[in-house]
């Protein structure tokens, strides 16, 4: 129960939150990193998977080399990033210390679910709808745009919500190289023994992956097509009702 109610303290502490080194800082920190990461993974990852899906070749491989991205752990990738005489440890703007090193651990930790997403999603649209849209005569970027792309874009929002959600959570590890973000509350607390400053710190931390886990699917929710959902307005709708026999 004490170290509750030290966490409590913390978190109610105006001086926890103000300041350079403040959880607030260190919170639009780990956000601009976690967004810039996705951002520049989505502009690599989107149209070399989409390409793919949308020709049907190369799929294996991409989404295979992706996959073996997920093995190494972004943790070793950024040792040996902050390690190297480049990046190093060199501070990098708003990113802080060893902001370019964690960026790009980061931006390569988004990359395999944005790939395999946006992959499948291209290649999981019904046959019938693309022969159907080439049948009306249009081109194969045509097809691409008014059929498979709305069709797969709630799948591929669906990785970028997922690869948002991982990197956010993942963001915390950079301050285990003294790199930037919340992690820096965590370690520095549990260093020091104040176990209710590194709990405070877990608690920002899980709090902003629950908002950020919420407006992705408000996000995903947004990126299905109105077509569908009004369709399943209407099967609801005129689905017949069964009568209560004890009524």
């Amino acid at each position: 129960m004490r170290i509750l109610a030290d966490t409590w303290s913390y978190l109610s502490d105006p001086a926890s939150w103000t300041g350079g080194g403040g959880m607030l800082a260190l919170l639009v920190e780990q956000l601009l990193l976690s967004v810039t990461a996705l951002v520049v993974a989505a502009l690599i990852g989107l149209p070399v998977a989409l390409a793919l899906g949308h020709l049907g070749r190369g799929g294996f491989l991409a989404v295979n080399v992706s996959n073996v991205g997920r093995a190494v752990p972004t943790f070793a990738l950024l040792a040996v990033l902050v390690t190297a005489d480049w990046p190093g440890t060199a501070t990098l703007g708003p990113y802080g210390r060893a902001g370019l090193a964690t960026l790009i651990a980061l931006t390569l930790f988004a990359l395999p679910p944005i790939i395999t997403n946006a992959y499948v999603a291209v290649r999981e649209v019904p046959g019938d709808v693309v022969e159907a849209a080439r049948g009306m005569g249009m081109t194969g970027w045509q097809v691409f745009t008014r059929a498979e792309l709305p069709l797969a874009l709630p799948l591929v929002v669906s990785g970028l919500r997922l690869a948002l959600v991982q990197v956010w959570a993942t963001a915390t590890i950079a301050a285990l190289v003294a790199g930037p973000g919340l992690g820096r509350v965590i370690t520095d607390g549990f260093a020091a023994n104040d176990y209710g400053k590194g709990i405070a710190g877990a608690v920002v931390v899980a709090v902003v992956a629950l908002v950020l886990e919420l407006l992705s699917a408000l996000a995903q929710r947004l990126a299905t097509p109105r077509q569908r959902q009004a369709r399943g307005r209407t099967v609801s709708a005129d689905a017949p009702r069964v009568e209560n026999p004890a009524g």
